[in-house]
């Protein structure tokens, strides 16, 4: 038994001296664990606190509810918009290790989620607490291996477990049901690829997915010779349409495969994103300040500005 005191790891003395002392390398390894544990535990004095915060934020917006003239006329239909604006600022937070921000921003959604709750009370739909308890009763009802006797040792398991015992939950309707028809599409077709793995249909194997992606490669090839785009005057709308359909069967067959590569397609394109704005706005800058425009730059001289960005970058993360 490791017990943490003051941040001072103890091991309680028990069996024998040999039992003690023989396995110095276990020991440090199970102090070092539970401190490591110890360390992310939430501290249970601040409990009394966090639900007064909860509380007072139910109190703020009530008078705002009945006072203030721009939240006496918000509907459910009205935030919709500003909820989706906010948790994209949540992403950006998260993506830039900016936690003052989330902090923020997670405050904002916070706010956002108690409205939705306001407004259905006074509909008489529901209130924060049948949102909560529903939540909580959603969560114990799908941790059979933490509230029950099901047994899940790994990762895999309980997600599989997961999307089995949602799908019990909605009786007839089918597996892919619960994706929202209305997530960005390279969202949804990682949902949609978890999903499928949650009820057993999945490859075996990366390297299958990896053979999948150079097919799709090559047939996404075939429609354009290899590269060579359609240069004619008048379009191609058959074969327009059949290499859209064949690079969407890419887009997909690479999603599948950044899954099975632990990678998140939608944030790694995100940063991609990111690291493209942040070299371009150098060149602007740059160029700008040894008194050149960008529509007076050759692409060869744009290409050392770009170089110089990519340097800059380099740095920047060595220096980390």
């Amino acid at each position: 038994m490791v017990v943490v005191h003051f941040g001072r790891p103890w091991h309680h003395a028990s069996g024998s001296s040999a039992e003690r002392t023989g396995r110095p390398s276990e020991i440090r390894r199970l102090i070092f664990t539970a401190m490591e544990a110890a360390s992310f535990l939430p501290d249970p004095a601040r409990r009394p606190a966090q639900l007064a915060a909860f509380g007072r934020l139910l109190d703020v917006l009530d008078r705002l509810r009945q006072e203030c003239p721009w939240d006496k006329k918000q509907t459910l239909q009205s935030l919709r918009h500003l909820t989706i604006e906010e948790t994209y600022e949540i992403s950006d937070a998260i993506l830039r290790d900016d936690l003052p921000e989330l902090k923020k921003e997670l405050g904002d959604v916070m706010l956002h989620l108690v409205f939705y709750a306001r407004i259905a009370a006074e509909k008489g739909a529901f209130d924060i607490a049948d949102v909560l308890n529903a939540q909580c009763e959603k969560l114990i009802a799908r941790h059979p291996h933490i509230y029950g006797d099901v047994q899940a040792d790994d990762e895999e398991t309980v997600k599989r477990n997961w999307e089995q015992l949602k799908l019990k939950e909605k009786g007839n309707k089918g597996v892919l049901s619960g994706v929202p028809t209305s997530l960005p599409a390279l969202v949804k077709a990682m949902r949609i690829q978890e999903k499928a793995r949650g009820a057993g249909f999945d490859w075996e194997e990366a390297s299958q997915v990896w053979e999948k992606v150079q097919e799709e490669l090559a047939e996404f090839g075939t429609e354009y010779g290899g590269g060579e785009l359609n240069t004619n005057t008048t379009p191609d709308l058959a074969r327009a349409e059949r290499a859209a359909a064949e690079f969407g069967d890419l887009l997909f067959s690479l999603v599948n495969f950044a899954r099975f590569a632990g990678i998140n397609p939608e944030e790694a394109l995100e940063r991609t994103n990111r690291k493209f704005i942040s070299r371009f706005n150098y060149l602007e800058t740059a160029s700008a300040a040894d008194g050149h425009s960008l529509a007076d730059l050759s692409l060869a001289q744009m290409d050392v500005y770009w170089e110089q960005a990519k340097q800059q970058a380099r740095q920047l993360n060595a220096e980390k």
